[in-house]
């Protein structure tokens, strides 16, 4: 795993959990807060030299007293100042109450604040703090700030963001900017979380590694190559195919080829030794004029399936893209309970009507990964998916328990997690990777890693980021079969 502080995801509890054990071990708390609101200050002169005005808008906590901080150090800097508070000031506890008593501008309540033209607003009311819903005040300025399209500098995460899962909480600020202080929170990753914070900073404000290290459960980290490279097969002179795996592929009917053909070649990319594709007679001729390196095998029926699966070298399988819907991928999926099995689309769909049927096929040491996207998720944990007290992680690592499988939710924020209870977000994919076939290529790459012997977590892992600097090299307007062909081991 990274070393580095600022690549650590701490939840906002584990962060509160940081602060009491660094006043604990008798670290100054007002010198941490002067530093981060001292932060704050020179951020917001660095990215708004042209501000007529800076609205400091200050809460009732802590994320309050960095705002006060950041707002005095402003005034002293010649800066022109409006500062507005939440609630009484006078309520104010600690850190807070002395940043507030030290800081000369008088404020006004926060309904009075009307925007106007060249102010730049800094976001000081909840940060990660907020576990409920913003009030009615808080939120007619966040509208009133959005509506004037104003530039608006968070103080550790846009206020009415829930820094654990990055959902909105009733209404938030739109933020250009978020400066967080020693880590980030899993909030800044997640949706829309990610997108509302804009340019993120993580700014060192003095807290030793060791507290915050002796904090952090690493339970839910960034998807980087840190968090899966150790188990990547090592590179050896002696080798041949069959040590690196050899990879099946199921292909759908005549009409139904290509998908399976942007897995097979993406998994050989990936580095599996082999690949074959495993089809319908009748779709035979229609693979082999598309098909190269990568070799066929007919399969009709789940007796055919049994039969070929003797060979004990075919230990690793991608099932679902173009595959079709029904009896047929239930009864091969059964067939494959004791294999390595990547289930995607189709082959996930399969089972919507009775998804514990799947989930009983593969006990014992986890061997199959799940790669829903949000429907098909809503389909094999329609509770769990229908859980509004839970955010994204919470789903994966939730439905990864019950389906004893590495999940991986797609989407913007595609969340990898594991039935041990490990989660990773992963953040480097573009967003022209939303295009049809992106999600078979994906699977071939997990498929090829599992192939080469990579756990189901750590191939999923590796895979989902894999396809992300796949879609950076193919570049926009990429189309999956582009897609496939910048596929490339790390």
């Amino acid at each position: 795993m990274s070393h580095k502080l600022s690549d650590l995801l701490l939840t906002p509890a584990e962060m509160a959990a940081v602060d009491a054990a660094a006043a604990a071990s008798g670290i100054d708390s007002f010198a941490l807060m002067e530093r981060a609101g001292a932060a704050v200050a020179a951020a917001a002169l660095r990215l708004h030299p042209g501000a007529l005005r800076f609205v400091v808008l200050c809460g009732p906590g802590n994320n309050g007293g960095d705002a006060y901080v950041a707002a005095r150090h402003l005034q002293e800097g010649g800066a022109t100042v409006a500062l507005f508070h939440l609630g009484d000031p006078a309520s104010l506890k600690g850190d807070a109450a002395r940043a507030r008593a030290e800081c000369a501008i008088q404020g006004e309540q926060l309904h009075l604040y009307n925007p106007e033209t060249g102010d730049v607003v800094i976001d000081g009311l909840f940060g990660a703090g907020l576990g409920r819903e913003v009030p009615a005040d808080v939120r007619a300025v966040i509208e009133q700030v959005t509506e004037a399209g104003l530039p608006v500098l968070a103080i550790d995460l846009p206020s009415g963001l829930d820094g654990r899962t990055g959902r909105v909480l009733g209404a938030a600020f739109r933020a250009s900017n978020t400066i967080t202080f020693m880590t980030r929170k899993p909030g800044h990753l997640l949706m829309p979380g990610r997108e509302l914070c804009g340019e993120l900073e993580v700014f060192d404000i003095g807290i030793p590694a060791r507290i915050i290290r002796a904090e952090a459960s690493g339970v839910i980290a960034e998807n980087r190559p840190d968090a899966w490279k150790g188990v990547l097969p090592a590179e050896q002179l002696e080798t041949h195919k069959y040590k690196r795996g050899h990879l099946v592929v199921f292909s759908g009917e005549a009409d139904k080829t290509g998908a399976a053909r942007m897995s097979a070649v993406s998994g050989l990319k990936a580095g599996a030794g082999l690949v074959t594709i495993a089809a319908p007679r009748a779709a035979i001729a229609a693979n082999a004029a598309h098909l190269t390196a990568v070799m066929l095998h007919a399969i009709d029926t789940e007796a055919d399936l049994e039969d070929w699966l003797s060979d004990r070298r075919l230990q690793s399988f991608v099932l679902g893209p173009g595959f079709g819907i029904g009896a047929r991928a239930r009864g091969f999926v059964s067939a494959l309970a004791e294999r390595r099995l990547v289930l995607d689309a189709d082959g996930i769909s399969s089972f919507k009507d009775d998804p514990q049927q799947l989930f009983d096929l593969f006990r014992g040491e986890p061997r199959l990964v799940l790669t829903p996207h949000e429907g098909e998720f809503a389909r094999l944990f329609p509770d769990i998916s229908g859980d509004e007290a839970l955010g994204k992680v919470d789903k994966a690592l939730a439905a990864a328990r019950r389906a004893n499988a590495a999940i991986v939710y797609k989407g913007a924020d595609t969340v990898i997690a594991a039935p041990d209870g490990r989660a990773l977000i992963n953040t480097n994919a573009p967003v022209w990777l939303a295009t049809a076939g992106s999600g078979d290529v994906l699977a071939g790459i997990i498929g090829g890693l599992l192939a080469q012997g990579l756990p189901a977590f750590e191939a999923a892992a590796a895979g989902v980021w894999l396809h992300g600097e796949a879609g950076q090299r193919a570049g926009k307007g990429l189309t999956a079969e582009e897609l496939a062909t910048h596929v490339s081991p790390l």
